[in-house]
């Protein structure tokens, strides 16, 4: 089983082991592709998912450094947190690299940049770029998504 993100259709496909293949509508960064820390761009490689949060919590909950808040998202919290830009919701897949030098260690490491496979707002517009260089997805493919993969699946992340 792994993952493939293909940048230009901003589409991701699960290819499972029995060669059956789903594909989701995702959004990737609004500033392009890119390794470097800061950048806010999308990350481009070799990938695994390092560690899987939100299991078992209801769609729209709402994270905050990997950590469930307590809170569900809605219209009006989102009023009251105007500060919070790309909101974290529903599960999370925390990515890490897996070629030195290029998205792995040093100012290009995935994992410390915090990049990940998470939920969005519902008004959030998939299949076009629109995030802060996390892979955004619809809060019921999340679900699905997550409830199929395991920490270690493989994911490329590739511009075509």
């Amino acid at each position: 089983m792994h993952l493939t993100v293909h940048i230009a259709s901003q589409q991701m496909i699960l290819h499972e082991d029995d060669g059956q293949c789903r594909s989701y509508s995702v959004s990737t960064a609004s500033k392009g592709t890119g390794q470097k820390k800061g950048s806010w761009q999308t990350p481009l490689g070799r990938h695994v998912i390092k560690a899987k949060f939100g299991a078992g919590l209801p769609v729209n909950s709402v994270f905050v450094a990997r950590r469930f808040t307590g809170e569900t998202y809605s219209p009006q919290l989102c009023a009251q947190f105007p500060e919070r830009k790309d909101w974290i919701l529903t599960r999370i897949l925390w990515l890490s690299g897996l070629e030195p030098g290029f998205n792995l260690n040093g100012n290009v490491d995935t994992e410390s940049r915090y990049i990940y496979i998470h939920g969005s707002p519902d008004t959030a517009a998939m299949g076009q770029p629109g995030s802060r260089g996390c892979i955004r997805m619809r809060n019921i493919d999340i679900v699905d998504l997550f409830d199929r993969v395991g920490e270690g699946t493989a994911i490329t992340i590739q511009e075509t």
